[in-house]
């Protein structure tokens, strides 16, 4: 058993701070079953001074969204030379940039939709790509602000443009591709199985989706054939490595079998700080390689550094 002192930060104050806490709660738990001495820390503004008086050996980041995901937060661990999990600071950055990590992915060969980036009040009465297009706001995550904007619709989604938008002012317009949403974590320089999600009552893999109960179907191994399994592990391992990412990420993908069964394979974007409930999915794919859960977050601890 380790005595080794594990800060959990969890919480902070993106939009995707109740997911953060859970996914917090559930890793403090299991690593604490482990034999590690853990802090709980609610991350807010004064973090580094708590962190700075805790003195823990290791901090495991459990948080989602800016400030947690950005950078941010490791900029604040490389300062205090405190080790931590998943993705460094170059690498969180580029990866919670939608349109800066989609450039980077197909400068490396991973196929990606087209898109553009435009400031949310141009959208006039005219579409900016012609339908159907998905609009998603550039840095955010847990599908918070994704509009899909369909085929017979003749303007451009309003709250976009409206008052009651919270997702910053600048935005990707993106070529929607139809089919099925495939998903692929990475552990180390390792490919996990791919799961494929079945969104159960919704357009498409949304917040609701994601984390209410009966919100979708999980299937793990992906009932694809073994090409356009072999495809997405090796996509989401260059992808991986294309960003720099280190520990463990998660790459999603589009995969459009309607009329062939190559179909046409796109990746999305990548997660450097995937969910991490024990139904999570990379802790599912995890435990489909053989990995409790507890062995999994193990393996997180023991692989934290700085200058990640």
């Amino acid at each position: 058993m380790s005595e080794k002192h594990v800060a959990v930060l969890m919480g902070g104050f993106s939009s995707e701070r109740p997911v953060s806490l859970s996914s917090g709660s559930a890793c403090a738990d299991a690593l604490e079953a482990e034999g590690y001495r853990v802090s709980r820390v609610d991350v807010g503004r004064d973090v580094a001074s708590v962190l700075a008086e805790l003195k823990p050996d290791v901090a495991f980041n459990a948080l989602h969204g800016p400030y947690g995901e950005d950078g941010s937060i490791q900029g604040i661990l490389e300062y205090l030379q405190i080790p931590y999990t998943h993705s460094g600071v170059l690498a969180s950055a580029l990866a919670m940039d939608k349109e800066q990590a989609k450039k980077v992915a197909k400068a490396s060969g991973v196929p990606v939709a087209e898109s553009k980036v435009m400031n949310r009040f141009d959208f006039t009465s005219s579409h900016p790509m012609k339908p159907p297009y998905v609009v998603k706001p550039v840095r955010e995550g847990s599908s918070f602000g994704v509009v899909i904007v369909k085929e017979e619709q003749s303007h451009p989604p309003q709250v976009i443009t409206s008052s009651d938008w919270r997702y910053g002012d600048t935005v990707m317009v993106e070529r929607y591709v139809a089919g099925r949403e495939l998903t692929c974590g990475v552990m180390g320089d390792v490919a996990l199985g791919v799961t494929e999600v079945a969104p159960q009552g919704h357009a498409f893999y949304d917040y609701d989706a994601k984390y209410a109960a009966g919100g979708s179907v999980h299937v793990i191994p992906a009932q694809v054939s073994p090409k356009i399994y072999q495809t997405v592990q090796m996509l989401a391992l260059k992808a991986h490595k294309a960003m720099g990412c280190r520990g463990v990420s998660r790459s999603d993908f589009r995969y459009d079998d309607r009329f062939s069964e190559d179909g046409e394979l796109i990746w999305l974007e990548i997660n450097t700080q995937p969910g991490m409930t024990p139904t999570s999915l990379v802790p599912e794919m995890a435990a489909h390689a053989g990995h409790s859960f507890g062995e999994f977050l193990r393996w997180m601890v023991e692989d934290a550094s700085c200058q990640r």
